[in-house]
């Protein structure tokens, strides 16, 4: 990048570390020359001096100053070092495992199936995770893939990689401009009134580093928005429900379905007591699951659209309520697509 030039904090990328931002949205960006930048008071955030393990906020000004791209040296295939950041220690059966989760593949992207339990990023405390699996995913290509957006650990299902700088950033923009697609399944304790229906509900995000959770927030929190359908349900008792967040915001889906007071089967951080089921027949575990993905413009098969199964905890309290999962395979969202 030859000049100096000014980037948006999307969404989906509020909260992010600004070093983890950079990483994302600039992978060609040599970690040498952000840490030079960021000492020289080069990185402004909203025009101030910022540190690498600062907090960005989705709609703030980013100042990128000029460097080299890393995709201007020779690309090499190497190892992650488990003793830097996002280095993870290789273990027997990494590849087969990374590999496992691939669904589809083109010159551009993969779409994966995440499970559950995975985190996305290592952070203190975090040995597995995926961006430390990503050295086993190259296949044919001579670079790394590359992360553009998140799923909560505990979140199972659909993301798309990166397979080049070019992918990255329409993936990017696509998130940036709300044309990728999101739709998660959720198990809800109670069913959702009414049974379609819109959450515009503000949310802030507060507490200690590593604690965090949102909250409602009317008066001071910023733009969070989900449609939802119920699917099925079982009386009063539960639901499966289809959810298509249209913003991006940290826990969203999970704050807002726990705001309805039918919070999500197993998310006791936002719904306590309430989000468990009296007996020991249903996982206590959290079920959420991104379910499909639609491309956004700019990349090798945009327009197409993905579906990940749910996955075995979420199959069996599908069949413990009689849910019908064939209800969804038809678009749930058509009449407000």
């Amino acid at each position: 990048m030859s000049g100096v030039t000014t980037l948006t904090v999307a969404d989906d990328e509020d909260g992010m570390r600004l070093d983890r931002w950079f990483k994302t949205r600039l992978p060609d960006m040599p970690f040498g020359r952000l840490q030079k930048a960021l000492r020289k008071g080069e990185v402004r955030l909203d025009g101030g001096r910022v540190k690498a393990d600062s907090r960005v906020v989705a709609g703030q000004s980013v100042r990128v100053p000029p460097y080299e791209p890393r995709d201007m040296q020779a690309p090499q295939k190497r190892s992650r070092d488990p003793s830097k950041p996002g280095g993870m220690k290789p273990r027997q059966g990494d590849e087969a495992l990374a590999q496992s989760f691939v669904l589809f593949r083109n010159q551009d992207i993969l779409v994966i199936d995440k499970p559950s339990g995975l985190a996305v990023q290592g952070g203190q405390g975090t040995e597995r995770h995926l961006d430390g699996l990503l050295d086993h995913l190259t296949f044919e290509a001579e670079e790394r893939p590359r992360l553009v957006h998140r799923l909560d650990r505990d979140t199972s299902g659909i993301m798309v990689l990166a397979r080049n700088r070019k992918a990255a950033a329409a993936l990017a923009e696509g998130f940036k401009r709300r044309e990728t697609r999101k739709i998660y399944w959720a198990i809800t304790v109670g069913v959702p009134r009414p049974e379609r229906g819109t959450i515009d509900l503000p949310l802030s995000k507060g507490g200690p580093a590593g604690k965090e959770r949102v909250h409602a927030d009317p008066e001071d929190g910023k733009s969070a928005v989900t449609d939802y359908v119920v699917l099925d349900h079982a009386a009063k008792r539960a639901a499966l429900v289809a959810l298509w967040p249209r913003t991006g915001r940290t826990h969203q889906l999970r704050a807002h379905m726990a705001a309805l007071e039918t919070p999500i089967l197993g998310d006791g951080k936002y719904g306590g007591r309430e989000a468990y089921l009296e007996g020991d027949e249903a996982s206590r575990k959290l079920h959420l699951h991104a379910r499909e993905l639609v491309l956004p413009p700019g990349v090798a098969g945009a327009g197409a659209r993905f579906m990940a199964p749910p996955p075995k905890l979420f199959k069996d309290t599908l069949r413990l309520f009689e849910f019908d999962p064939d209800l969804a395979e038809e678009d749930p969202f058509e009449e407000i697509a």
